[in-house]
């Protein structure tokens, strides 16, 4: 009996599969059909492409390197606002859709943390008060920021499209785009995400110096999503009313309006400190 020659596969070794059960080709088979003269083999999808499909979108997410390892079940609830923080959160979780389709079709409110007396308003404040007011109104390192990406990271389990943004760094590039002289490519594939992702997580707004241009990029973004009912998770160092300073009232209007019973003032003593 003769030997077939190896192929070429074959010649350079052992091909190497991330999913040895499917061969990466994401379907396995599952039966045969038997029918009247003719069989047909049914294939399925194979355990892993759920498993790829949520890196993908873990990875989309753009969750900071510092956050990664974040979850709602290490964070600490060291007073009352913290126990009350991670309540609302898991209820926020708990109230969201069940797939992308009851999303499009109901809608999702905002979730908001904001600061009871904002840092501007801190900042603005006689001199003489104003470590005194920081002291008794801080709302920095309180976990904002931990309760936020741990509630992404489980939405992203669950199927959804997340995109976090960091206002300052977000802000500045997207004006940075708009200078770019490519007919505006760079600017519209950051506004696309933006516009479209299931769940929009926008980190520390307000922080980035205020500007006109800014002013309206903050509004369109928002009203858009207001208009859609698309959900934006978003935490701040500033108040109502501070906020919409920063922002721009319209802005500020239609973010807080979509919040519902999902918005909170928070304040307490920053871990960094104690860590």
């Amino acid at each position: 009996m003769s030997l077939q020659p190896p192929n070429e596969i074959e010649q350079l070794g052992a091909v190497e599969y991330e999913c040895d059960i499917c061969k990466d080709t994401l379907i396995v088979f599952s039966h045969y059909d038997e029918r009247p003269s003719v069989s047909y083999e049914v294939f399925k999808d194979c355990e892993c492409k759920e498993r790829k499909a949520w890196r993908k979108r873990f990875k989309s997410a753009a969750i900071p390197e510092e956050f990664t390892k974040v979850t709602l079940e290490n964070y600490k609830q060291e007073t009352e606002m913290q126990t009350l923080m991670l309540s609302m959160t898991e209820d926020y979780l708990t109230s969201f859709p069940a797939n992308k389709k009851e999303l499009q079709e109901k809608g999702m409110e905002n979730f908001g943390l904001i600061a009871t007396l904002g840092e501007q308003r801190i900042r603005s404040a006689e001199s003489e008060s104003r470590s005194a007011l920081k002291t008794q109104h801080n709302s920095f390192g309180v976990g904002k920021t931990h309760l936020h990406i741990a509630l992404s990271k489980r939405l992203i389990k669950l199927g959804f499209n997340v995109l976090i943004i960091s206002d300052v760094e977000f802000t500045d590039d997207a004006m940075a785009a708009k200078r770019m002289n490519d007919d505006g490519e760079t600017f519209s594939k950051l506004m696309h995400g933006v516009m479209n992702a299931d769940i929009l997580v926008w980190d520390d707004i307000g922080k980035a110096k205020p500007t006109e241009a800014k002013e309206m990029l903050y509004y369109n973004i928002i009203n858009e999503r207001y208009k859609k009912q698309m959900p934006i998770v978003f935490n701040s160092n500033e108040d109502r009313g501070t906020l919409a300073d920063r922002i721009g009232y319209a802005a500020q209007s239609r973010l807080i309006g979509r919040c519902g019973n999902y918005l909170m003032d928070a304040e307490g003593e920053d871990w960094r400190f104690k860590r």
